[in-house]
């Protein structure tokens, strides 16, 4: 039996993959099998995975249902008591997986294990995750998961790893969400088991062409994946603050796209006090100037500024 069951959903990535594989299969730690789900890609992104021949990759194909049902039923297939979770458009830097086994030794009774990464915003621009904690060399345990991850989540999808044994037991994938699943899942699981975290950066997440803010197609869902805390927040002023955070971006997204519906929910449920000076000035401005502002962030980004809301 392989250590890690590496699990990749695919989607019309045929401009990644080949990059994204390379990186798995490259690896300094060798004991692994490629679960490979394709999801109905059509851009030939499926040839590209076919054209490698290592025995350890094995390919499953299924309608198109999305990457939380892509994810469950690769995991599902998985021979190993690891899963390793990686997007096929993000890289693994060679040392991924010997530094993911670094910090399971370490830590062996977390419920998650996660290695730093940076974040790949443009061409030309790759900053660090940046995480409301501090840390130095050594791996540690995360005090306090929802405080830490207000500005980048110390969890992500192709940073971490869990036990098969802890997903069964948390809950699958929600095969209602069509974004924020892994978002999801690792509140569900920090709700309930501690986080490991290594500081040795070793993933490259490709951010710069995912989902825009000015595209309102999940908008609705990501609403619901923040309203399934609701019970939970209240206990749990951390929580709180952590789902305020996600509130404020959501409601962004509103403004750009005239979902007064939605943002009058929005805007009743956050406490105000967990966003800081900038944010609160930024929900409160009209969609020109809001429009405005992204304009001036995507010009600093493509010369290799990157000013962010947070902190």
């Amino acid at each position: 039996m392989p250590f890690f069951s590496i699990v990749i959903p695919l989607f019309n990535k045929v401009d990644y993959i080949y990059d994204t594989l390379t990186s798995v299969l490259n690896q300094s730690f060798q004991d692994f099998e490629v679960i490979i789900v394709n999801d109905a890609s059509t851009d030939g992104s499926i040839d590209i995975v076919k054209s490698f021949k290592d025995p350890r990759i094995k390919i499953y194909e299924q309608e198109n249902q999305g990457a939380s049902v892509a994810r469950n039923y690769g995991i599902e297939q998985a021979e190993s008591d690891f899963i390793a979770l990686i997007d096929a458009d993000d890289i693994w830097y060679q040392d991924h997986l010997e530094e993911l086994i670094k910090l399971i030794n370490t830590f062996p009774e977390s419920g998650l294990f996660c290695n730093n990464y940076e974040i790949k915003r443009s061409d030309q621009v790759i900053t660090p995750a940046k995480f409301n904690f501090k840390y130095y060399g050594d791996c540690l345990i995360i005090e306090d998961y929802f405080k830490s991850s207000i500005i980048n989540s110390v969890a992500w999808t192709s940073s971490s790893c869990f036990k098969k044994e802890i997903f069964n037991e948390i809950g699958r994938f929600d095969i209602n969400l069509r974004t924020g699943q892994d978002i999801d899942l690792w509140i569900r699981i920090a709700l309930k088991f501690e986080v490991a975290f290594n500081p040795k950066t070793t993933v490259l997440y490709h951010n710069f062409d995912r989902l825009s803010l000015s595209n309102s197609k999940y908008n609705n869902q990501r609403y619901y994946l923040i309203s399934k805390f609701t019970e939970e927040e209240k206990s749990n002023p951390s929580l709180k603050t952590y789902l305020d955070i996600n509130r404020y971006a959501l409601a962004i997204r509103c403004i750009l796209n005239d979902e007064k519906i939605l943002y009058g929910k929005l805007k009743k449920e956050i406490n105000y006090n967990n966003l800081n000076f900038k944010q609160q000035i930024l929900l409160r401005l009209p969609k020109n100037v809001l429009r405005l502002t992204k304009k001036i962030q995507d010009y600093f980004i493509q010369n290799n500024i990157y000013l962010s809301a947070y902190g």
